[in-house]
């Protein structure tokens, strides 16, 4: 069984996460100081909230560097809506500089409608990837957020997976090889977001096991309605 470290930093929706990737198969325990990572297989940011208190909160617990290092040996990691935000260089909210795995600032939400962006929209595909296999392309996912990554020079290992419109559309799922995010929250949209859960414990579990097929994109055939 693929052991999930879900990275307790105060800023996440922690018990919907473990309840969702315990649905789909994971081990699951919570990362809150760096001796603790280094026994699961696959790490897992959730967050909500402003990028500098969560960086200070990462920092207080001396989880920053582990999670770095983590992502340059190449292991498998996913962040959801803020912990994907955190991957990127800085963020307009607050000037917090972040883990800056990601080339590219967060912004605020560009001609959005509303704010904050609250509720279901479509997921458009740029890319297929196998975190989205049996997933319709513009399959509904739910949203809370005012602000969403801005990558520039988005190259070879990085690739934007997916994006979504809410006034301008914005970065809604993005790969960088074994590090993958997304702004929606997959534990609260239904059976399509317990489905990109899933994938990505059987993503991870290939990666963790060497096999090169962890890195190859699902076909466009491959994909189909959700649950």
């Amino acid at each position: 069984m693929t052991r999930v470290g879900i990275v307790d930093y105060g800023a996440g929706n922690l018990v919907s996460i473990e309840q969702a990737l315990t649905a789909v198969g994971a081990e699951v325990s919570f990362v809150r100081q760096p001796g603790e990572i280094e026994p699961v297989d696959a790490l897992v940011v959730p967050g909500v909230g402003a990028a500098a208190p969560a960086m200070s909160r990462l920092e207080r617990r001396r989880l920053v560097d582990p999670l770095r290092l983590w992502i340059v040996r190449g292991r498998p990691f996913l962040g959801i809506c803020l912990g994907l935000q955190l991957l990127f260089e800085t963020s307009d909210e607050d000037e917090a500089e972040m883990l800056g795995v990601l080339p590219g600032r967060v912004s605020v939400l560009e001609d959005a409608p509303t704010l904050p962006h609250i509720g279901w929209n479509q997921v458009e595909r740029v890319r297929d990837h196998s975190l989205f296999a049996g997933i319709a392309d513009g399959a509904d996912f739910y949203f809370v957020h005012s602000y969403a990554g801005r990558p520039t020079g988005i190259t070879g290992e990085a690739s934007i997976l997916a994006e979504t419109t809410h006034g301008r559309s914005f970065v809604s799922a993005i790969d960088r090889g074994n590090a993958l995010g997304v702004q929606f929250h997959p534990e609260r949209s239904a059976g399509p977001g317990l489905r990109v859960l899933g994938n990505f414990v059987r993503w991870a579990t290939a990666l963790a096991a060497g096999e090169g097929a962890a890195y190859s994109p699902v076909g466009a055939g491959g994909t189909s309605g959700g649950d």
